[in-house]
């Protein structure tokens, strides 16, 4: 099967792809860093850096013959639900996957797979989810949707997804079932990694222990040393903070008097300053050194190698940019093993 990668970002769904046996042909994203992310990493895909809305034109002559499917996460910010001021109709960014859909109608893939955060089913009482269900049904597919959370598929962090299928051929796609009965912990994803500090910036470094747990064997592969072992320098003042913070907690456990910059010291998200637990598995990494989540057992921020771990990204895949393109890449991705446990789910229908 032969693949097209709409808003591509660094390539998560892409791999998890190529992991069910997929050839992606070609990637789009307006993100240069995300884009520089995905061309190093996927060097037989045509990789595009611009903006999906002056695509005209999509090179297909050669695959006429074959299978062909359009994946993709349109911008996902404006349904997240940590982000209500955007949640609404008039936010611009949350009517990209009329262009999305616009590539579907140039290309007309067998298959088409939109993600997107849970929140889209329910923004403006699910008028989104059902603009695409009706624009996919009106271009003549068979739709399919359901939330998956990735703990479900090996992944060691708690994060649903909202999955939308169409099929050209009429065919309902049930939901995958989970692959793993029980969820890999934050220690067992990240026990053996390079042990950092506040502000590390030494890029490769080699493996602290050997891989503690079947995940991180598979994460490591056949690789010595690990990359992008880089951690934001946080103030004095924010790690004196998480000293207070117990696996599992999060700002409510830091003393008032330690808070008075915020004006609203005890209206924080629930998600920021969380200090991860090595017996369970990760929160949504999403935007991790924003929510500034804390290393399980160190008083500092998460190593973008670290995050990326805990999306299920093996070790030999790097990421490119300053250290704040890579963390933004890391967070914004789609976990691979999730995104693998999708396409498997198409493949199977489409033989």
């Amino acid at each position: 099967m032969i693949g097209i990668d709409l808003f591509c970002g660094a390539g998560g769904m892409a791999l998890g792809a190529r992991q069910a046996g997929i050839k992606v042909c070609l990637a789009i994203d307006s993100d240069c860093h995300a884009t520089s992310t995905y061309a190093h990493n996927h060097r037989q895909t045509r990789t595009l850096s611009m903006d999906i809305r002056s695509v005209t034109t999509i090179p297909g002559q050669k695959v006429e013959n074959l299978p062909k499917i359009i994946f993709g996460g349109p911008p996902c910010q404006g349904f997240s639900t940590s982000n209500q001021r955007t949640r609404k109709v008039t936010n611009p960014l949350n009517w990209l996957f009329l262009e999305y859909m616009r590539i579907v109608k140039l290309w007309k893939p067998d298959w088409i797979v939109l993600e997107n955060v849970k929140g889209m089913s329910d923004t403006e009482r699910g008028f989104f989810l059902d603009s695409i269900v009706t624009h996919l049904e009106s271009a003549g597919y068979v739709v399919s949707w359901w939330i998956l959370n990735a703990a479900d598929f090996g992944v060691p962090q708690i994060r649903q997804r909202l999955f939308i299928i169409g099929s050209l051929h009429g065919i309902k796609v049930e939901k995958p079932q989970p692959t793993s009965e029980q969820p890999v912990t934050v220690g067992e994803a990240i026990g053996d990694l390079p042990e950092i500090g506040n502000g590390a910036s030494t890029d490769v470094l080699p493996y602290r222990t050997k891989p503690r747990s079947s995940y991180a064997k598979k994460m490591r592969g056949r690789m010595t040393r690990s990359s992008n072992n880089l951690v934001t320098k946080n103030a004095d003042y924010i790690i004196e903070r998480y000293k207070f913070i117990p696996p599992g907690g999060n700002w409510e456990n830091i003393p008032l008097e330690l808070m008075l910059n915020y004006s609203n010291p005890r209206n924080c998200h629930t998600g920021v300053y969380h200090r991860l637990a090595d017996n369970k598995p990760s929160v949504v990494i999403g935007n991790f050194r924003k929510n500034m989540l804390i290393h399980p057992k160190q008083n500092r921020g998460l190593s973008v190698r670290e995050a990326a771990r805990l999306q299920s990204f093996p070790d030999s895949y790097e990421f490119k940019g300053s250290i704040g393109f890579q963390q933004q890449q890391v967070g914004n991705a789609v976990p691979p093993l999730v995104a693998k446990a999708v396409f498997e789910s198409i493949l199977r229908l489409a033989q």
